[in-house]
């Protein structure tokens, strides 16, 4: 299940539990659920939950953590709002820190959540609904208990408001209070197993607060951007901030919460500030200054010569790798073509695209062996295909072979080789055979289609730091006809044209969990295609994908769900509908040291800053 909104970046990791199918119960469960309804208070999709009912803490927090101190962090771009309720502005980074939802992820298990604003849940045996028991003690920062109605009026105004979780939500069909502190969602269909999860996924908004006035006695509008600072219910608060360059998040000392279990040990430092940044080579020079504290690099040059500095040198900053981040999720990355765009209609084109991406010859001379290519929309997991289909794979393709490519049965899918001249003249040559057979020739060293029009398109960056991927890929394609131009623009203008959808191709990618579910609609599916917000960048709307994506929701069980996964895996692959590049086997950290750590970290996380904290000692020995 992925939960996080590429645009937005706060959706946190939160949810219900043991909603799978209902072979995943025990007889016992399935008999006492006969009779009464049963309340849980945590549970997996994979799995059962490590953490029994009435647990004390995480087992990677350290309980003891100071509480204190500051930890500065930056973003790259700028901010105008605080509403991430509508798909307009540029929204500031953390603010998720500032709200609560019904449940919360553990960083130490797959898509396993436990209760935070709820204290459990229940579901029937064919997942027609899930109604969720708030805790009575749970508070805004003013004071004002957390009720249903809140989680009502936060459901419906985030649906109507917001297209892409209008689509993401689309089969609930009711939110209704059943109480104060007690809400039934009700669903469209059954056998979604995952339905009752990903409702307790949603931050909650306080509606009294929104259909309040602001301090001039004007009335609020959840449907407009705001830089008034909301109200929430989580661990902090906005305390200040300087519009696009700065926000200093206060932690709340009566959080209503710190001493939940899901919370023991964590949100230990005072104040969490981010200082914005509109370029990268800034950014880093501002991390060499000491103006804030943590650095994640994601460029391979950079980190193999970059660091022969002061700070580096006398120990005050800290190198370290950390596979924890890649260990339960799959990524695909690449250049993604809009399949809006008259050029790229065509499967054969794309396809011949990816042949004058020389990956090898990257990895020899800008990348320092860094990286892998990547191969899978699920890259790196057991949900990726591979080899052929078969069993239980091959009876779900089956299903759908008039909706898919017949390559899905006859051939797998390889990225092509090259690394060397002679290696990318054959890759060249592939390609423009590939073109020809799509219509296109080579008049001189220009390739036209039949009317004498040149095949060429932009690639739109969100800033230059993939400028060095994407020049030698532009020199390539130059090389068969094809004209490209690449333009890197900055954030706010690559956000707006992200979701005019006014771009021919650009360089992203999607995380995916290791339950995907619901949001592949919103990835992927066709009626996504046709709605700017979503994550549906490409434009894909193909019958055979829709029809896979249902087998993915609808899966009864773990092993169906693997089997549907690499069927829509392999189908996307063949489609062509992104020219994958490559992605890091762990994450580059670099850091002042002025923190520490518990013993353990979460198996899954760095998780930084949640489980660190301000080390007094550490701090006054870099001063």
């Amino acid at each position: 299940m992925l939960i996080r909104n590429a645009a937005r970046n706060l959706t946190m990791l939160v949810a219900a539990a043991l909603i799978t199918a209902p072979t995943y119960f025990s007889p016992a469960l399935a008999q006492s659920k006969a009779n009464e309804p049963v309340w849980y208070h945590a549970a997996s999709l994979v799995g059962e939950p490590k953490y029994p009912r009435g647990f004390t803490r995480f087992d990677y927090v350290n309980p003891d953590a100071p509480k204190g101190g500051e930890v500065r962090l930056s973003s790259l771009g700028s901010f105008d709002t605080f509403n991430f309720f509508i798909p307009q502005g540029e929204l500031v980074a953390g603010l998720g820190l500032i709200y609560d939802s019904l449940m919360t992820s553990a960083l130490d298990e797959i898509s396993t959540d436990y209760a935070l604003l709820a204290s459990e849940f229940t579901f029937p045996d064919d997942f027609s609904s899930a109604t969720y028991r708030l805790r009575t003690n749970a508070r805004w920062h003013d004071g004002v208990p957390v009720t249903a109605a809140d989680v009502v009026w936060s459901f419906e105004n985030l649906t109507e408001l917001n297209p892409s979780q209008a689509n993401y939500y689309a089969d609930v069909v009711t939110v209704e209070a059943m109480g104060e502190f007690e809400v039934k969602f009700t669903f469209r269909t059954t056998g979604n197993s995952e339905l009752p999860k990903i409702v307790g996924q949603m931050l909650v908004l306080p509606k009294h607060w929104w259909e309040g006035t602001d301090p001039e006695g004007n009335p609020r509008d959840i449907a407009s951007s705001t830089l008034e600072p909301p109200l929430g219910s989580g661990p902090y608060r906005i305390e200040k901030f300087k519009p696009g360059r700065s926000i200093t998040y206060a932690r709340v000392p009566d959080y209503w919460a710190a001493n939940e279990p899901v919370n023991v040990g964590q949100n230990n430092f005072d104040t969490i500030r981010y200082e914005f940044f509109r370029d990268t080579t800034v950014l880093f020079e501002a991390f060499k200054g000491d103006q804030f504290d943590w650095w994640s690099e994601n460029i391979a040059r950079r980190w193999a010569t970059g660091y022969d500095f002061a700070a580096v040198n006398e120990a005050r900053i800290i190198r370290e790798r950390y596979e924890n981040p890649f260990r339960a999720s799959g990524v695909l990355v690449g250049f993604v073509p809009n399949l809006r765009r008259e050029q790229f209609a065509d499967p054969l084109v794309r396809r011949a695209i990816n042949y004058a991406f020389d990956f090898e010859d990257l990895q020899r001379n800008i990348f320092f062996g860094e990286y892998e290519r990547i191969n899978s929309f699920y890259y790196r997991t057991e949900l990726a295909s591979a080899g052929l289909p078969e069993g239980e794979e091959l009876a779900i393709l089956e299903e759908v072979r008039d909706l898919v490519p017949s390559e899905v049965f006859t051939t797998e899918y390889l990225s092509p080789v090259g690394g060397d001249p002679a290696k990318l003249r054959d890759n060249l040559r592939t390609a423009l055979n590939l073109l020809n057979q799509a219509g296109y020739t080579l008049d001189g060293t220009s390739l036209v289609d039949e009317n004498g029009k040149q095949l060429e398109f932009e690639i739109l960056l969100n800033g230059p730091t993939i400028e060095t991927v994407a020049l030698p890929f532009q020199a390539n394609l130059a090389k068969i006809g094809i004209k490209v131009s690449v333009r890197s623009v900055d954030s706010p203008q690559y956000i707006n044209r992200l979701r005019s959808r006014d771009f021919d191709m650009i360089y992203t990618g999607w995380g995916q969990s290791l339950a995907p579910g619901n949001e592949q609609r919103d990835i992927f599916g066709s009626a996504a295609a046709a709605q700017d917000s979503s994550r549906n960048y490409a434009g894909i709307a193909d019958p055979g994908v829709d029809a896979l994506i249902e087998k993915v929701i609808f899966a009864d069980d773990r092993d169906t769900l693997l089997a549907a996964t690499r069927a829509l895996d392999r189908t996307l692959l063949a489609n062509h509908y992104v020219i994958p590049s490559y992605t890091a086997v762990d994450s580059r950290i670099a850091r002042w040291d002025r923190f520490s750590k518990p013993d353990m970290l979460p198996e899954y996380s760095i998780g930084f800053p949640t489980v660190w904290w301000y080390d007094e000692q550490k701090a006054a020995a870099i001063e």
